[in-house]
Protein backbone atom coordinates (compact mmCIF):
# COMPACT_ATOMS: atom_id res chain seq x y z
CA UNK A 1 0.00 0.00 0.00
CA UNK A 2 1.14 3.27 -1.13
CA UNK A 3 0.90 6.43 0.35
CA UNK A 4 1.13 10.13 1.79
CA UNK A 5 1.87 10.18 5.64
CA UNK A 6 1.01 14.05 6.54
CA UNK A 7 2.32 16.27 9.24
CA UNK A 8 4.13 13.75 11.61
CA UNK A 9 6.72 14.24 14.49
CA UNK A 10 9.27 11.59 13.86
CA UNK A 11 10.83 10.28 18.09
CA UNK A 12 13.94 8.63 16.81
CA UNK A 13 16.96 9.45 17.93
CA UNK A 14 18.37 7.43 15.44
CA UNK A 15 16.71 9.30 12.78
CA UNK A 16 18.18 12.59 11.08
CA UNK A 17 14.67 13.99 11.31
CA UNK A 18 13.90 13.18 14.89
CA UNK A 19 11.95 15.64 16.72
CA UNK A 20 10.62 17.17 13.27
CA UNK A 21 7.29 17.65 11.61
CA UNK A 22 7.42 16.25 8.13
CA UNK A 23 5.63 14.62 5.34
CA UNK A 24 6.33 10.86 4.29
CA UNK A 25 5.82 9.56 1.33
CA UNK A 26 5.85 5.82 1.47
CA UNK A 27 6.34 3.36 -1.59
CA UNK A 28 5.95 -0.54 -1.90
CA UNK A 29 6.76 -0.99 1.98
CA UNK A 30 9.64 1.78 1.76
CA UNK A 31 10.25 5.39 3.17
CA UNK A 32 10.56 7.15 -0.38
CA UNK A 33 10.59 10.60 0.40
CA UNK A 34 10.50 12.46 3.50
CA UNK A 35 9.73 16.61 3.35
CA UNK A 36 7.87 19.46 4.51
CA UNK A 37 4.32 19.18 2.40
CA UNK A 38 4.76 16.80 0.15
CA UNK A 39 2.92 16.79 -3.18
CA UNK A 40 0.65 13.82 -4.28
CA UNK A 41 0.74 13.68 -7.89
CA UNK A 42 -0.48 9.94 -8.58
CA UNK A 43 -3.46 10.80 -5.70
CA UNK A 44 -2.67 8.39 -3.18
CA UNK A 45 -4.25 7.81 0.14
CA UNK A 46 -2.82 10.17 3.18
CA UNK A 47 -2.87 9.59 6.41
CA UNK A 48 -3.74 12.82 8.24
CA UNK A 49 -4.41 12.37 12.10
CA UNK A 50 -4.95 14.76 15.43
CA UNK A 51 -1.26 15.42 16.91
CA UNK A 52 0.18 12.57 15.19
CA UNK A 53 3.63 11.28 16.17
CA UNK A 54 5.41 8.34 14.37
CA UNK A 55 8.64 5.76 16.15
CA UNK A 56 9.77 2.84 15.11
CA UNK A 57 7.87 -0.04 14.90
CA UNK A 58 7.45 -1.37 18.55
CA UNK A 59 8.56 -4.61 19.33
CA UNK A 60 6.98 -6.59 22.55
CA UNK A 61 9.77 -9.43 23.96
CA UNK A 62 7.07 -11.29 25.77
CA UNK A 63 3.67 -12.42 24.38
CA UNK A 64 1.96 -15.23 24.85
CA UNK A 65 -0.66 -16.01 22.88
CA UNK A 66 -2.17 -19.90 23.55
CA UNK A 67 -2.34 -21.38 19.91
CA UNK A 68 -1.91 -24.69 19.10
CA UNK A 69 -3.87 -26.08 22.26
CA UNK A 70 -4.99 -23.00 23.86
CA UNK A 71 -7.06 -21.09 21.12
CA UNK A 72 -9.83 -20.52 23.64
CA UNK A 73 -7.39 -17.98 25.54
CA UNK A 74 -6.39 -16.46 21.80
CA UNK A 75 -5.52 -17.24 18.73
CA UNK A 76 -2.16 -16.43 16.79
CA UNK A 77 -4.30 -14.30 13.98
CA UNK A 78 -6.28 -12.32 17.16
CA UNK A 79 -3.41 -11.91 18.87
CA UNK A 80 -1.28 -10.44 15.80
CA UNK A 81 -3.85 -8.08 15.22
CA UNK A 82 -4.32 -6.75 18.43
CA UNK A 83 -0.68 -6.10 18.65
CA UNK A 84 -0.85 -4.47 15.63
CA UNK A 85 -3.75 -2.16 16.72
CA UNK A 86 -1.74 -1.94 19.86
CA UNK A 87 1.19 -0.16 18.13
CA UNK A 88 3.71 -3.34 17.62
CA UNK A 89 5.21 -4.48 14.55
CA UNK A 90 6.86 -7.23 16.18
CA UNK A 91 6.51 -9.89 18.90
CA UNK A 92 8.32 -12.65 20.78
CA UNK A 93 6.01 -15.56 21.08
CA UNK A 94 6.73 -17.34 23.76
CA UNK A 95 6.64 -21.13 23.76
CA UNK A 96 3.85 -21.90 26.39
CA UNK A 97 1.69 -23.59 24.22
CA UNK A 98 0.55 -27.22 23.99
CA UNK A 99 2.01 -29.25 22.49
CA UNK A 100 5.21 -26.68 24.26
CA UNK A 101 6.98 -25.25 21.27
CA UNK A 102 10.37 -27.09 21.58
CA UNK A 103 11.48 -28.28 18.17
CA UNK A 104 11.59 -27.33 14.49
CA UNK A 105 8.26 -28.37 12.85
CA UNK A 106 6.16 -26.25 15.76
CA UNK A 107 8.43 -22.91 14.87
CA UNK A 108 7.63 -23.65 11.71
CA UNK A 109 4.15 -23.77 12.30
CA UNK A 110 3.60 -20.89 14.55
CA UNK A 111 5.61 -18.67 11.33
CA UNK A 112 3.10 -20.25 9.16
CA UNK A 113 0.37 -18.91 11.06
CA UNK A 114 1.72 -15.44 11.04
CA UNK A 115 1.91 -15.07 7.26
CA UNK A 116 0.68 -12.16 5.64
CA UNK A 117 -0.16 -10.57 8.69
CA UNK A 118 1.02 -6.95 9.31
CA UNK A 119 2.63 -7.48 13.07
CA UNK A 120 5.72 -10.20 12.48
CA UNK A 121 6.10 -13.35 14.82
CA UNK A 122 9.15 -14.14 15.99
CA UNK A 123 8.84 -17.56 18.15
CA UNK A 124 10.72 -18.33 20.89
CA UNK A 125 11.56 -22.08 21.18
CA UNK A 126 11.73 -23.47 24.77
CA UNK A 127 14.75 -24.00 26.53
CA UNK A 128 14.10 -27.45 27.30
CA UNK A 129 12.20 -30.25 26.42
CA UNK A 130 8.64 -29.61 26.96
CA UNK A 131 9.75 -27.19 28.82
CA UNK A 132 10.11 -29.62 32.16
CA UNK A 133 13.32 -28.58 32.91
CA UNK A 134 14.80 -32.09 31.78
CA UNK A 135 16.63 -32.40 28.57
CA UNK A 136 17.83 -29.27 26.30
CA UNK A 137 15.30 -29.06 23.42
CA UNK A 138 16.55 -29.01 19.88
CA UNK A 139 18.28 -25.40 20.04
CA UNK A 140 19.96 -25.58 16.80
CA UNK A 141 17.20 -26.50 14.80
CA UNK A 142 14.84 -24.42 16.12
CA UNK A 143 17.51 -21.64 15.35
CA UNK A 144 17.68 -22.69 12.26
CA UNK A 145 13.97 -22.69 11.65
CA UNK A 146 13.64 -18.67 12.54
CA UNK A 147 14.06 -18.85 16.48
CA UNK A 148 14.93 -15.48 18.45
CA UNK A 149 15.51 -17.31 21.63
CA UNK A 150 15.51 -19.91 23.79
CA UNK A 151 13.38 -19.77 27.24
CA UNK A 152 11.11 -22.04 29.01
CA UNK A 153 8.20 -19.18 29.90
CA UNK A 154 7.99 -18.48 33.78
CA UNK A 155 9.64 -21.38 34.76
CA UNK A 156 12.73 -21.23 36.66
CA UNK A 157 15.55 -23.82 35.54
CA UNK A 158 16.12 -26.00 38.14
CA UNK A 159 19.18 -28.11 37.32
CA UNK A 160 22.26 -24.95 37.02
CA UNK A 161 24.15 -27.48 35.45
CA UNK A 162 21.43 -27.97 32.51
CA UNK A 163 21.86 -23.70 31.99
CA UNK A 164 25.54 -24.24 32.17
CA UNK A 165 25.61 -26.62 28.74
CA UNK A 166 22.58 -24.45 27.40
CA UNK A 167 24.76 -21.07 27.31
CA UNK A 168 28.02 -23.37 26.24
CA UNK A 169 26.08 -24.58 23.66
CA UNK A 170 24.00 -21.75 22.11
CA UNK A 171 27.49 -20.05 21.31
CA UNK A 172 28.23 -21.65 18.46
CA UNK A 173 25.41 -20.48 16.42
CA UNK A 174 24.79 -17.00 18.97
CA UNK A 175 21.82 -18.06 20.49
CA UNK A 176 20.02 -15.81 23.26
CA UNK A 177 19.48 -17.87 26.47
CA UNK A 178 16.20 -16.70 28.30
CA UNK A 179 16.57 -17.92 32.17
CA UNK A 180 13.28 -16.79 33.80
CA UNK A 181 14.53 -16.49 37.40
CA UNK A 182 12.68 -17.73 40.46
CA UNK A 183 13.92 -20.06 42.65
CA UNK A 184 10.81 -22.93 43.08
CA UNK A 185 11.90 -23.88 47.02
CA UNK A 186 12.29 -20.19 48.18
CA UNK A 187 8.54 -19.57 46.45
CA UNK A 188 7.05 -22.43 47.88
CA UNK A 189 2.98 -22.15 47.59
CA UNK A 190 3.56 -18.45 47.36
CA UNK A 191 0.92 -16.74 45.60
CA UNK A 192 1.67 -12.49 46.28
CA UNK A 193 4.53 -10.36 47.22
CA UNK A 194 5.87 -11.83 51.31
CA UNK A 195 5.34 -8.22 52.90
CA UNK A 196 2.98 -6.06 54.54
CA UNK A 197 0.15 -6.59 51.90
CA UNK A 198 0.23 -10.64 52.32
CA UNK A 199 0.53 -10.89 55.96
CA UNK A 200 -2.59 -8.72 56.24
CA UNK A 201 -4.60 -10.23 53.62
CA UNK A 202 -3.37 -13.68 55.16
CA UNK A 203 -2.41 -14.62 51.42
CA UNK A 204 0.97 -16.86 51.23
CA UNK A 205 3.83 -14.47 50.48
CA UNK A 206 6.75 -15.15 47.07
CA UNK A 207 10.00 -13.66 48.93
CA UNK A 208 12.17 -11.09 46.44
CA UNK A 209 15.50 -13.12 47.31
CA UNK A 210 13.21 -16.36 45.57
CA UNK A 211 13.88 -13.94 42.07
CA UNK A 212 17.33 -12.01 43.41
CA UNK A 213 18.92 -15.99 44.38
CA UNK A 214 18.29 -16.97 41.16
CA UNK A 215 19.30 -14.08 39.02
CA UNK A 216 22.54 -13.86 41.41
CA UNK A 217 23.23 -18.10 40.20
CA UNK A 218 22.22 -17.14 36.53
CA UNK A 219 25.23 -14.53 36.45
CA UNK A 220 27.54 -16.16 37.67
CA UNK A 221 27.32 -19.26 35.37
CA UNK A 222 26.66 -16.76 33.18
CA UNK A 223 30.55 -15.40 34.23
CA UNK A 224 31.58 -18.91 33.74
CA UNK A 225 30.54 -19.78 30.53
CA UNK A 226 30.23 -16.54 28.37
CA UNK A 227 27.72 -16.31 25.71
CA UNK A 228 24.42 -14.26 26.10
CA UNK A 229 21.77 -14.45 28.52
CA UNK A 230 18.38 -12.94 28.86
CA UNK A 231 16.40 -12.24 32.33
CA UNK A 232 13.22 -11.31 31.59
CA UNK A 233 10.35 -9.20 33.60
CA UNK A 234 12.48 -8.75 36.81
CA UNK A 235 10.39 -7.16 39.38
CA UNK A 236 12.99 -6.44 43.16
CA UNK A 237 14.91 -3.51 43.61
CA UNK A 238 17.84 -5.93 44.34
CA UNK A 239 17.49 -7.70 40.32
CA UNK A 240 18.45 -4.45 39.55
CA UNK A 241 21.22 -4.04 40.99
CA UNK A 242 22.63 -7.12 40.44
CA UNK A 243 22.08 -6.90 36.64
CA UNK A 244 23.90 -3.60 36.55
CA UNK A 245 26.88 -5.19 38.41
CA UNK A 246 26.87 -7.71 35.69
CA UNK A 247 26.95 -5.23 32.84
CA UNK A 248 29.66 -3.19 34.64
CA UNK A 249 31.77 -6.30 34.52
CA UNK A 250 31.13 -6.64 30.98
CA UNK A 251 29.01 -10.26 30.86
CA UNK A 252 26.51 -10.05 27.80
CA UNK A 253 23.41 -9.61 30.13
CA UNK A 254 20.15 -7.93 29.01
CA UNK A 255 16.76 -7.85 30.94
CA UNK A 256 12.89 -6.86 30.38
CA UNK A 257 10.43 -5.08 33.27
CA UNK A 258 6.96 -5.89 32.47
CA UNK A 259 3.97 -2.75 31.89
CA UNK A 260 2.64 -3.59 34.88
CA UNK A 261 5.41 -3.79 37.37
CA UNK A 262 6.20 -0.13 36.41
CA UNK A 263 2.60 0.97 37.11
CA UNK A 264 1.49 -1.11 40.02
CA UNK A 265 2.02 -2.47 43.24
CA UNK A 266 0.83 -5.01 45.81
CA UNK A 267 -1.47 -2.38 47.06
CA UNK A 268 -3.72 -3.36 44.63
CA UNK A 269 -4.31 -6.63 46.20
CA UNK A 270 -6.60 -5.48 48.76
CA UNK A 271 -9.76 -6.59 46.58
CA UNK A 272 -8.41 -10.44 46.37
CA UNK A 273 -9.04 -8.61 42.18
CA UNK A 274 -6.94 -11.92 40.74
CA UNK A 275 -6.49 -9.98 37.61
CA UNK A 276 -3.95 -9.03 39.87
CA UNK A 277 -2.04 -12.53 40.64
CA UNK A 278 1.10 -11.95 37.99
CA UNK A 279 4.14 -13.86 38.21
CA UNK A 280 6.35 -12.36 39.30
CA UNK A 281 4.21 -10.96 41.83
CA UNK A 282 3.54 -7.44 42.12
CA UNK A 283 6.38 -5.92 44.72
CA UNK A 284 6.28 -2.95 47.02
CA UNK A 285 6.88 0.86 46.13
CA UNK A 286 10.33 0.74 46.84
CA UNK A 287 10.56 -1.95 44.26
CA UNK A 288 8.34 -0.35 41.44
CA UNK A 289 10.82 3.05 41.88
CA UNK A 290 13.92 1.23 41.39
CA UNK A 291 12.83 -0.40 38.48
CA UNK A 292 11.52 3.04 37.08
CA UNK A 293 15.11 3.78 38.29
CA UNK A 294 16.84 0.95 36.38
CA UNK A 295 14.76 2.27 32.63
CA UNK A 296 16.12 5.77 33.26
CA UNK A 297 20.07 4.94 33.63
CA UNK A 298 19.93 1.96 31.31
CA UNK A 299 20.37 -0.96 33.04
CA UNK A 300 16.70 -2.42 32.11
CA UNK A 301 16.89 -2.93 28.16
CA UNK A 302 13.47 -3.07 27.19
CA UNK A 303 9.27 -3.15 28.19
CA UNK A 304 7.41 -5.71 27.52
CA UNK A 305 3.73 -6.30 27.83
CA UNK A 306 4.27 -9.87 29.15
CA UNK A 307 1.11 -10.27 27.22
CA UNK A 308 -0.74 -13.44 28.35
CA UNK A 309 -4.75 -13.98 27.85
CA UNK A 310 -6.21 -16.37 30.47
CA UNK A 311 -9.40 -17.83 29.95
CA UNK A 312 -12.58 -16.92 32.77
CA UNK A 313 -12.64 -20.33 33.66
CA UNK A 314 -9.04 -19.94 35.04
CA UNK A 315 -8.57 -16.62 36.12
CA UNK A 316 -12.36 -15.58 37.96
CA UNK A 317 -12.11 -18.30 40.80
CA UNK A 318 -10.46 -18.14 44.53
CA UNK A 319 -7.09 -16.44 44.28
CA UNK A 320 -4.98 -19.06 45.73
CA UNK A 321 -6.35 -21.48 42.48
CA UNK A 322 -6.01 -19.20 39.61
CA UNK A 323 -3.63 -18.63 37.09
CA UNK A 324 -1.13 -16.24 36.83
CA UNK A 325 -1.30 -13.63 34.06
CA UNK A 326 -2.38 -10.57 32.36
CA UNK A 327 -2.91 -9.65 28.95
CA UNK A 328 -1.29 -6.43 28.46
CA UNK A 329 -1.01 -5.25 24.61
CA UNK A 330 -3.89 -3.26 24.20
CA UNK A 331 -2.68 -0.99 27.92
CA UNK A 332 1.04 -1.09 26.99
CA UNK A 333 1.49 2.85 25.50
CA UNK A 334 -1.06 4.23 27.67
CA UNK A 335 0.05 2.98 31.15
CA UNK A 336 3.47 3.71 30.66
CA UNK A 337 3.47 7.60 29.40
CA UNK A 338 2.06 7.72 32.98
CA UNK A 339 4.87 6.92 34.42
CA UNK A 340 7.94 7.23 32.11
CA UNK A 341 9.03 10.74 29.61
CA UNK A 342 7.77 9.73 25.97
CA UNK A 343 11.15 9.67 24.30
CA UNK A 344 12.44 6.79 26.84
CA UNK A 345 8.81 4.82 26.58
CA UNK A 346 9.52 4.28 23.00
CA UNK A 347 13.51 3.61 23.14
CA UNK A 348 12.38 1.11 25.59
CA UNK A 349 9.35 -0.44 23.26
CA UNK A 350 12.10 -0.59 19.83
CA UNK A 351 15.18 -1.58 21.92
CA UNK A 352 14.09 -5.44 22.14
CA UNK A 353 14.99 -5.80 18.42
CA UNK A 354 18.85 -5.42 18.39
CA UNK A 355 18.91 -8.13 21.39
CA UNK A 356 17.10 -10.44 19.63
CA UNK A 357 18.92 -9.65 16.28
CA UNK A 358 15.92 -8.55 14.66
CA UNK A 359 16.39 -6.08 11.62
CA UNK A 360 15.81 -2.00 13.35
CA UNK A 361 16.07 0.47 10.68
CA UNK A 362 15.43 4.17 11.00
CA UNK A 363 13.10 6.64 10.04
CA UNK A 364 14.97 8.06 6.62
CA UNK A 365 14.49 7.81 3.35
CA UNK A 366 15.42 4.18 1.42
CA UNK A 367 14.86 2.35 4.89
CA UNK A 368 12.22 -0.24 5.09
CA UNK A 369 8.70 1.89 6.85
CA UNK A 370 8.17 -0.29 10.03
CA UNK A 371 6.94 2.74 12.29
CA UNK A 372 3.97 2.97 14.70
CA UNK A 373 1.70 5.54 14.93
CA UNK A 374 0.44 7.12 17.76
CA UNK A 375 -0.65 10.84 19.93
CA UNK A 376 1.27 11.01 23.18
CA UNK A 377 -1.47 13.48 24.82
CA UNK A 378 -4.36 11.46 24.61
CA UNK A 379 -6.02 11.18 28.17
CA UNK A 380 -8.28 8.13 28.46
CA UNK A 381 -9.71 5.22 30.99
CA UNK A 382 -8.79 1.72 29.77
CA UNK A 383 -12.55 -0.11 29.73
CA UNK A 384 -13.43 -3.62 28.15
CA UNK A 385 -14.43 -1.90 25.12
CA UNK A 386 -11.00 -1.13 24.80
CA UNK A 387 -9.81 -4.86 24.97
CA UNK A 388 -9.42 -6.82 21.60
CA UNK A 389 -7.91 -10.20 23.31
CA UNK A 390 -10.36 -12.87 23.00
CA UNK A 391 -9.22 -13.17 27.15
CA UNK A 392 -10.09 -10.15 29.63
CA UNK A 393 -7.94 -10.31 31.83
CA UNK A 394 -6.69 -6.90 32.15
CA UNK A 395 -4.78 -5.99 35.47
CA UNK A 396 -5.64 -2.29 34.18
CA UNK A 397 -9.34 -2.24 34.04
CA UNK A 398 -10.73 1.42 34.90
CA UNK A 399 -7.30 2.93 34.69
CA UNK A 400 -6.32 6.23 33.63
CA UNK A 401 -4.04 6.23 30.38
CA UNK A 402 -2.07 8.71 28.40
CA UNK A 403 -1.48 8.15 25.05
CA UNK A 404 -3.81 6.83 22.40
CA UNK A 405 -2.09 4.29 19.18
CA UNK A 406 -3.25 5.06 16.34
CA UNK A 407 -1.74 2.00 14.76
CA UNK A 408 1.03 0.51 12.67
CA UNK A 409 2.50 1.04 8.95
CA UNK A 410 4.72 -2.49 8.60
CA UNK A 411 5.11 -5.36 5.41
CA UNK A 412 3.73 -2.63 2.99
CA UNK A 413 0.45 -2.67 5.02
CA UNK A 414 -1.68 0.20 7.15
CA UNK A 415 -3.25 -0.76 9.81
CA UNK A 416 -5.38 2.09 12.16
Amino acid sequence: MNLIVRAAKIIDAKSPFHNQIVDLHIDLGSIKKIGIKLSNTENLTEVSLDNLHISQGWFDSSVSLGEPGFEDRETITNGLQVAAKSGFTGIALQPNAYPIIDNQSQIQFVKSKADNMTTELFPIGALTKESLGKDLAELYDMKNAEAVAFGDYNKNTDNPNLLKIALQYAQDFDGLVVAFSQDNDIKGQGVVNEGVVSTRLGLKGIPALAEEIQIARNLFLLEYTGGKLHIPTISTSKSVDLIQAAKNKGLQVTCSVAVHHLVLTDATLDGFDTRYKVTPPLRTETDRQALIAGILNGTIDMITSDHNPIDIEHKKMEFDLAKYGTIGLESAFGALLTVLPLEVVVEKLTAGKAVFQIENQAIQEGNKANITLFNPEANWTFGKENILSKSKNSVFLGTAMKGKVYGIYNQGKLVL
